[in-house]
């Protein structure tokens, strides 16, 4: 293994969040557009002023933030500690992959709707084109990252995506990122 020539891409905590098509956000908000609340790294997605609960057979949880814009699924991104707590066996998956996912009740203030929507998202890089090259990696690669730190790790399985939208960002969620002690400014090295 060796590390690449990329060794300091920005590390972002995805908390848990949902991603919704128009014609779902319409059950549960009514009709309208997203209005966004602020912008987050990846150009062009925001997270909207709208907020959801979720439930499950064990609880909910409430104020889920939801990332625009619309999607042509509906999927709610959460923590394995997350999928506990409401009583699901939500799967590891690519995020966009829905197809094993668990069934949760997502609330808003207009309705309700029951989807087979919920996963762990794997942890991954998203990356532009010039800096895939630069690191020496393709889309859909599976590498590792050093993380430093006091609590540092090497964490494993990490899937690359490269799109030319896209910005150097490794995106861990709560659970892994709390693991690792990760906080705000901290960076990663690409393991090949």
């Amino acid at each position: 293994m060796k590390t690449t020539a990329i060794t300091s891409i920005p590390i972002e905590i995805s908390a848990r969040h949902l991603h919704i098509t128009e014609d779902d956000w319409g059950v549960l908000f009514g009709d309208g557009e997203m209005t966004s609340e602020r912008a987050i790294s990846q150009p062009g997605q925001f997270v909207d002023e709208q907020h959801v609960t979720i439930r499950g057979p064990k609880g909910k949880l409430k104020n889920v933030g939801i990332v625009g814009p619309f999607r042509p699924y509906t999927q709610v991104e959460l923590a394995m500690t997350d999928a506990r707590a409401l009583g699901i066996d939500a799967p590891l998956s690519d995020s966009g992959s829905v197809d094993h996912a668990a069934t949760i009740t997502i609330i808003g203030p207009w309705g309700e709707l029951e989807r087979a929507a919920a996963i762990v998202p794997k942890r991954h890089i998203h990356i532009s084109p010039a800096e895939a090259a630069a690191a020496g990696v393709r889309n859909r690669q599976i590498v590792s990252v050093h993380i430093g730190g006091p609590r540092g790790a090497q964490l494993d399985q990490v899937i690359v995506r490269v799109h030319p939208k896209f910005i150097g960002r490794l995106h861990l969620d709560t659970d892994e990122g709390n693991t690792c002690g990760v906080t705000p400014g901290m960076t990663t090295e690409i393991i090949i």
